[in-house]
């Protein structure tokens, strides 16, 4: 055996919960908030209905998304994806709604832990819907984007 020390393996399940921790992350949570804009919507058709959302755009990724009732001009709430409608689709009217709605948004003061992922997820709301969520990492330091999101959002660009 030889006496040089063997660097050890990370154990992932090693890790503390804490609501030092949670806190952190929701003011991470409220910093991004402010620096978030509407990127142009990703829509389709379904039997359900239309299915607009509204991609939170940071620093070039997507967030995540906020479903919006074209019907109606406004969002809807996190799980209600569809709405009827058979018009046609403004691009420019849904961004200048999204637009003032986004200055609406709001980090709410509580945090959801993941386990698998190893990172919070902090609920944002508009007016009195959950709209969407941010991911932040198990320190509450970093916001972790949507990867898959963001690829979907460059190839519809370009």
């Amino acid at each position: 055996m030889s006496d040089r020390e063997k660097p050890p393996i990370e154990n992932l399940n090693d890790y503390d919960i804490s609501q030092e921790l949670a806190s952190r992350a929701i003011e991470t949570a409220g910093k991004v908030i402010e620096f978030i804009e509407p990127a142009p919507p990703l829509y389709h058709r379904t039997p359900d209905g239309i299915h607009i959302d509204i991609p939170i755009l940071y620093q070039g990724f997507v967030l995540d998304i906020i479903h919006y009732d074209i019907a109606k001009n406004s969002f809807l709430p996190k799980g209600k994806p569809h709405v009827k409608y058979v018009g046609s689709i403004d691009e420019k009217a849904i961004m200048d709604v999204s637009r003032k709605f986004f200055g609406e948004l709001r980090v709410l003061d509580a945090a959801e832990y993941r386990e698998p992922e190893r990172a919070w997820i902090i609920p944002i709301a508009w007016r009195s819907f959950i709209v969407a969520h941010l991911k932040i990492s198990h320190d509450g330091k970093n916001v972790i984007p949507d990867y898959r999101l963001t690829g979907e959002l460059k190839r519809k660009m370009f």
